[in-house]
C-alpha cells in the first residue's frame, strides 16, 4: 500500500488507507482534507504563522486584518498577494499602519487554525470599543431560518468528500446563499468569508446572515461584529462569552439549527417580534 499515492486537489488529497470492520480489513480510496502552514508576512511586524486549508489565502488574510481592525476596506491595502513561486506564502502591506496598530497586533499574535485566541498573548477588545449594537431591518421566518443548514450541506464539497472541514456561509435575507467558504479551522473558515466581503466592497454585513458550520465561539462572534454581521446561527451550541458578545452588541444568535427546531440566544425580536425581547444585564455584562 502506497500511502503518498493520489491526486492532491483544491482542498483535498486521495490517498489508500485500510478499513477494519465485522467484515475485515479494506484496502480503499479515502480523501483528506489538506492542512498546510501559511506564512501571513504583514509589513511592520513579525511573520504569523496560522494552519489553513490553502485556497482563498488573500480573503484569509483580509478577514484576519478585519477582525484584529487594522483593515476595513480594499483600499487599506497597498499589497495583499503570495509572493511568486511561494504559494505558502502571502505578503500584506497595508497603506495606513502605525506603531500603535503594529503593537496590538503584536500583543494579539493573530491566530493559529484550532482556535482564534489560542496562543494570543491578550483578546483583542480594543477594536470592539466605541462600535454601535448592530441594526437589523428585516423581520426574518422561522421557515427562512430552517432552510439554511440544507442549502449549506448541499454547497460543502469538501465536507462531502473528507468530512473534515468547518464552513461558515454568507445568505441575504430571502435566504439565497451568497457564498461559502471551508477551511480545516472554523475561525479560518469565517475569515475567509469576511475577507471576501471586505476585498468585494460588500461590507458592512448588517443586512445578512452568517451561518456556522459548528459551535459560535467568542472568536467568530468577534469576527462577525467587526463585519458588522447582525444575524448568526450556528448548527451547534454557542459559548457564554459568544451569548455575552451578541447581546451586547445587537446580533441575533441562533444555536442548534438542525433537525427543524434551534434556540434563539439572544435578538429574539428578529425572529419573533419585540415582544420577545431577551433581558441583558447590562451592569455584569452577563446574559440576564
Amino acid at each position: 500500500m502506497d500511502v503518498a499515492r493520489g491526486t492532491h486537489e483544491y482542498g483535498d488529497i486521495h490517498l489508500d488507507i485500510l478499513t477494519l470492520d465485522t467484515q475485515g480489513i479494506t484496502v480503499r480510496e479515502d480523501a483528506l482534507a489538506i492542512e498546510e502552514a501559511l506564512e501571513i508576512r504583514l509589513s511592520g511586524t513579525e511573520p504569523v504563522i496560522t494552519m489553513r486549508t490553502p485556497g482563498h489565502d488573500r480573503e484569509l488574510a483580509a478577514g484576519l486584518m478585519l477582525s484584529e481592525g487594522v483593515a476595513h476596506t480594499k483600499d487599506d491595502f497597498e499589497v495583499i498577494d503570495h509572493l511568486v513561486g511561494q504559494p505558502n506564502v502571502l505578503q500584506v502591506v497595508l497603506k495606513r499602519f502605525n506603531s500603535m496598530q503594529a503593537e496590538r497586533l503584536e500583543r494579539s499574535s493573530l491566530s493559529n487554525s484550532a482556535c482564534g485566541v489560542c496562543g494570543k498573548k491578550k483578546l483583542n477588545l480594543d477594536a470592539m470599543q466605541g462600535l454601535a449594537p448592530l441594526a437589523f431591518s428585516t423581520r426574518l421566518s422561522q421557515q427562512l431560518l430552517l432552510s439554511l443548514p440544507g442549502e449549506l450541506y448541499k454547497q460543502q464539497r469538501l465536507f462531502e468528500q473528507t468530512g473534515g472541514l468547518h464552513a461558515a456561509a454568507l445568505f441575504d435575507t430571502s435566504g439565497q446563499l451568497l457564498v461559502l467558504r471551508e477551511d480545516v479551522g472554523r475561525h479560518n473558515a469565517v475569515d475567509k468569508l469576511t475577507g471576501w466581503a471586505l476585498l468585494n466592497d460588500q461590507l458592512p454585513l448588517a443586512e445578512r446572515i452568517v451561518l456556522l458550520s459548528g459551535r459560535a465561539s467568542f472568536e467568530l462572534i468577534q469576527k462577525c461584529i467587526m463585519a458588522r454581521v447582525s444575524v448568526v446561527c450556528a448548527i451547534s451550541a454557542p459559548s457564554s462569552y459568544a451569548v455575552r458578545l451578541a447581546r451586547e452588541f445587537g446580533i441575533t444568535l441562533v444555536g442548534f439549527l438542525r433537525e427543524g427546531r434551534f434556540n434563539i440566544y439572544s435578538g429574539a425580536e428578529r425572529i419573533l417580534g419585540s415582544s420577545y425581547a431577551l433581558s441583558y444585564n447590562a451592569e455584569d455584562k452577563r446574559p440576564a
